[in-house]
């Protein structure tokens, strides 16, 4: 079977070298009670991808192995007790396979906590192939959409779509987005602008934000290292935004909780720049602030997400499309930082 294959662990800034296209893959097993087999159309890779290949998700991962958290698929099997209706079906898939919570007789009530998730493409074979399995609650439909933009969609909209959910953002409030460009950036944006929020973002690159003028950015501030802080409070009149969205970390965390207007959001789903941030406890008392942590999303939420997506409401930023024999060039592509949007690839041909 064709599948894209790690087959080793790579060091920093080299996953691309350690990937490889390959036509003797094992095939899946066939689909168990509860899932369904899915012949792939065309997978996306998010820096998901990056991390498994370098091992450093805080998984003891093996090698070789198929990554992929973004797939679109047409369903060709289908487990026991599934509904035969779904075979024939263009779907995609939420990664994220909720974990049942333990339970102890000496432990409190689990309602308060947040769901535990692993992740098809991290703690087993993911979309990088031919065929993969997937559990049917996780699947959704999406009619006759191009599959490029279909398998583009999935895990980044999700992940925004939480966020957002999480931020409890309204209508017209303002938010910023920090490095915008990257897969999830841009589908805050798009569900931001949904909502009629004004929207400002960073980048390190004028380029960058040149293009997310054209996604209806409001305010676009260049992050050269210096403050930019003080552009985006500027931008409010002093007020400050009602939600910072966040995937950067470290290197950017102080200026997002100076931007933050009182009783406002600062909502993280990654730290590209590192995990360890010097906040300002200050600001957080004094301003009322929330730091909230997000990681992917729900079945429901995913369910609502696709929603919008089928109608039309949203849809994803497509930076480049490759072959699936091109695997190395796509892995190079998003390791270069040089995309703006998501890195697709197609599997449409027969051969590698």
């Amino acid at each position: 079977m064709r599948a894209i294959v790690i087959e080793k662990q790579a060091g920093p800034g080299e996953a691309s070298a350690v990937v490889r296209a390959v036509e003797d893959y094992p095939p899946p097993a066939p689909p168990r009670p509860g899932e369904a087999l899915i012949r792939t159309l065309a997978s996306a890779l998010n820096h998901m991808d990056i991390w498994v290949a370098m091992n450093a998700v805080g998984v003891d991962l093996t090698y070789p192995r198929v990554s992929g958290c973004d797939g679109c698929g047409v369903v060709e099997q289908v487990g026991g007790g599934v509904d035969k209706a779904w075979i024939g079906r263009r779907v995609v898939f939420n990664a994220a396979l909720r974990q049942p919570l333990r339970a102890r007789p000496d432990e409190p009530t689990n309602a308060a906590l947040a769901p535990k998730y692993e992740l098809l493409g991290e703690h087993c074979d993911g979309a990088h192939r031919e065929r993969f399995v997937a559990p049917v609650a996780n699947l959704q439909d999406v009619g006759d959409a191009d599959p490029v933009e279909a398998a583009a969609f999935g895990l980044v909209s999700l992940t925004a779509y939480s966020m957002i959910r999480k931020a409890q953002l309204r209508p017209g409030q303002r938010v910023l987005v920090t490095g915008v460009g990257g897969g999830v950036a841009t589908a805050l944006v798009a569900l931001a602008k949904w909502l009629a929020c004004p929207v400002a973002v960073t980048s390190r690159h004028q380029w960058k934000l040149d293009r997310a003028r054209d996604l209806g950015v409001d305010c676009c501030t260049l992050d050269d290292g210096q403050d930019w802080s003080k552009d985006i409070r500027a931008w409010t009149n002093k007020r400050g935004v009602e939600v910072v969205f966040d995937s950067i970390g470290a290197a950017v965390h102080k200026q997002c909780v100076a931007s933050l207007a009182r009783g406002g959001s600062f909502v993280t789903c990654g730290a590209t720049s590192g995990p360890v941030a010097q906040t300002h406890l200050a600001r957080l008392f004094w301003g009322q602030l929330k730091l909230l942590g997000s990681t992917m999303g729900s079945n429901d939420e995913f369910a609502e997400v696709c929603t919008l997506f089928r109608a039309g409401k949203i849809k994803a930023v497509v930076d480049s499309t490759h072959s699936c024999r091109e695997a190395q060039q796509a892995y190079a592509r998003l390791e270069s930082a040089e995309q703006f949007g998501k890195v697709v690839m197609r599997w449409d041909e027969q051969t590698l």
